[in-house]
């Protein structure tokens, strides 16, 4: 019987008890790229394969494999590298890492608020009448005061207060950052979920104070009210940090939605989710039908559309949590319609614009979604005042186009 000749002279001349040796002794055989899995030693009939670079390749793809579960990425490693890429200066990073700093000592706040005797009211009104939590005035505080030590902003404004501060201790530092320190607090004795939402706007130097300068405070007020009073569309950064039961902070920089996770073993924020996308339509709705009969009657349209099965047999899902934060981070996710209208109570809806509405607003449109005030897009209103209500419907753009429809 013929025996088959080898492709090169090489592997010719090898036979079974040379392999069998090369094997005891675990030699290992130099594959260029350019013969690899292409050679083959053949004796007697039989083919056997060049396989030491592949099994090579295997091990190592399983040992980087095994390596990546151990990489965890921070949310201030993730800021550096968006600092590195040109998308934020350092400035920025510091204002955002901040921003995380305060997040992380509400959070501890609140989990801890019952045995704190955080929970209940504190015995003063805020600037829009209504009764402020315990969590809500010592919230506010942990905002400003990590704003302040950040030495980066030049204005803050917060839903607890009834004017912007100019920030006298930010020397170097012109950022605006609106925030509501602790949105949903009504929920807080019920151990609701609740969260923060801030938004960051184009530096002005404007506010800053010049020590020897002999403004009135008067005069700077009105200038730091006027220059905090920008459409979302100037909007350099968004999020929000909901305390459930994980703490999530959710952040855009204008270029994508990214989620991080705060792992209690660390004490830090952990990138979880990249580059959120929310889906184009949903079958959730969150709003509060409480005040169905003060709606108006465009609206009560809607609602029985979306209570109607029609040929689906399917009628949409009442998901109300009564947080902002709670309830758009699950619309987020899910996709859907979360709305808060106008009713014969409140002419326009009970959210604020600046603090509340244009944040979340940029960060839906970032995740492929939409905004609005029933007629239009909230990013495009110019706020008037500080504290202004305007209606809010946001999440999946079929969704909130069909309202719309509805509403014109």
């Amino acid at each position: 019987m013929a025996v088959s000749t080898a492709t090169t002279p090489t592997t010719s001349s090898l036979s079974f008890s040379h392999l069998s040796f090369f094997q005891h002794k675990k030699a290992s055989f130099l594959c260029t790229k350019n013969i690899i899995a292409k050679r083959k030693c053949e004796h007697r009939g039989v083919h056997v394969k060049c396989m030491v670079f592949e099994k090579s390749s295997a091990a190592e793809a399983k040992k980087t494999k095994r390596q990546s579960v151990y990489k965890l990425q921070t949310l201030t490693s993730w800021l550096l590298k968006q600092e590195q890429d040109g998308i934020i200066d350092a400035e920025l990073t510091i204002v955002l890492d901040s921003i995380s700093m305060a997040c992380k000592q509400i959070a501890s706040l609140v989990q801890r608020a019952g045995i704190s005797k955080l929970t209940g009211v504190h015995g003063a009104i805020n600037a829009h009448g209504e009764d402020q939590k315990k969590l809500d005035v010592v919230s506010n505080e942990v905002f400003s005061n990590c704003l302040r030590a950040s030495g980066r902003t030049g204005i803050i404004a917060s839903e607890e207060e009834d004017v912007p501060v100019a920030v006298e201790e930010s020397y170097y530092g012109n950022y605006i950052v609106v925030f509501d320190p602790l949105d949903g607090s009504s929920n807080i004795d019920a151990a609701v979920s609740t969260g923060s939402i801030f938004g960051i706007y184009t530096p002005n130097d404007d506010c800053l104070l010049d020590l020897e300068d002999s403004t009135t405070l008067d005069t700077v007020e009105q200038r730091c009210i006027v220059n905090v009073c920008q459409p979302g569309n100037n909007l350099l950064a968004a999020g929000y940090c909901m305390y459930s039961s994980s703490v999530i902070f959710v952040l855009t920089l204008g270029n994508g939605v990214f989620s991080f996770t705060l792992d209690p073993m660390f004490g830090e924020f952990i990138l979880t989710q990249e580059n959120i996308q929310i889906p184009k339509a949903g079958n959730i709705y969150a709003f509060n039908e409480g005040n169905y009969q003060l709606w108006d009657d465009r609206l009560k349209k809607y609602i029985d559309h979306l209570k109607d099965p029609g040929p689906s047999g399917k009628p949409y899902s009442a998901r109300y949590i009564g947080s902002l934060v709670g309830d758009f981070h699950r619309t987020l996710l899910y996709g859907g319609i979360y709305g808060y209208p106008r009713n014969k109570k409140s002419r326009n809806g009970k959210l604020r614009l600046l603090y509340e509405c244009a944040p979340m607003s940029f960060i839906v449109e970032q995740a492929g979604g939409k905004g609005s005030d029933g007629q239009q897009r909230i990013l495009d209103i110019q706020p008037v005042e500080i504290h202004q209500r305007v209606p809010l419907y946001i999440g999946s753009i079929e969704e909130v186009e069909k309202l719309e429809k509805y509403l014109s």
